[in-house]
């Protein structure tokens, strides 16, 4: 199977005598399906499974395809065209291997990309981040950027004593029991963790998936002791559950 063959596929599905179901989307119509696969995506990273990724990466693919189908339909461009335009982007924002720039470190690389962003017409240094992404890596994503013009702390104790005035903060806010006040400072709570993050040079995504996952896997284990036990989970009493919890660590 070829990439043509791929694209022609596409445009069969799509055509008059093509899948009723595929004729009828529409590019906002098949955003939660892109989405879904991304996720799917990283799940399987997660795993560690080549094969898994392999089949997950072509369903991304296809749903790519399935944006620039429509848009060729629309007579906007088509999949070559996307194509052309990514490839030259990677040309320009390399001239360190394109071209007769030179760049030591990853530092330098990245403040050049942004200086060649600018000339693409990119107005701030927080453009780009999508309003619409997770807002965890929202945040992760614009503290970068702002770092990258110097719009940052300069080592992680100072995050440290802002996170405790932060937790401070929080606490009178719910003494007041103001919802407004305690999403408010909560948000600034979660905010400097995410800077915190960056210090460590852990991705607060990654890190708080690895949890939910931890915290999954432990459940479970308490779920199957229960159900082998004939017991419903609700009647187990707090302290069988964190017993049962321990023991899944």
């Amino acid at each position: 199977m070829t990439f043509d063959e791929l694209v022609n596929i596409m445009a069969t599905l799509r055509s008059e005598k093509g899948c009723p179901w595929d004729k009828e989307q529409t590019h906002k119509s098949i955003i939660p399906y892109l989405m879904e696969e991304v996720y799917e995506i990283i799940e399987t990273i997660d795993e560690g499974n080549p094969a898994k990724l392999k089949e997950e990466l072509g369903d991304v693919l296809f749903q790519l395809l399935f944006f620039a189908q429509m848009s060729s339909e629309q007579g906007h461009f088509n999949i070559y065209d996307v194509v052309e335009v990514i490839g030259n982007k990677m040309i320009f924002r390399h001239p360190h291997v394109f071209g007769n720039a030179s760049f030591e470190t990853p530092e330098e690389v990245l403040k050049q990309w942004e200086e060649r962003k600018k000339e693409e017409g990119r107005e701030s240094p927080l453009s780009g981040v999508p309003a619409s992404a997770p807002s965890l890596l929202r945040a992760y994503r614009i503290q970068q950027r702002a770092s990258r013009v110097g719009f940052d702390w300069q080592k992680a104790e100072e995050v440290l004593e802002k996170f405790a005035e932060e937790l401070d903060e929080f606490k009178e806010a719910l003494k007041d029991k103001t919802l407004d006040a305690v999403e408010d400072e909560l948000g600034d709570l979660l905010f400097t963790l995410v800077n915190l993050s960056r210090f460590v040079k852990v991705n607060p995504e990654n890190a708080l998936r690895r949890t939910i996952n931890k915290f999954q896997r432990r459940f479970e284990h308490i779920e199957n002791t229960a159900r082998q036990q004939n017991i419903d989970l609700s009647d187990m009493s707090l302290e069988e559950m964190d017993r049962l919890w321990n023991e899944a660590k």
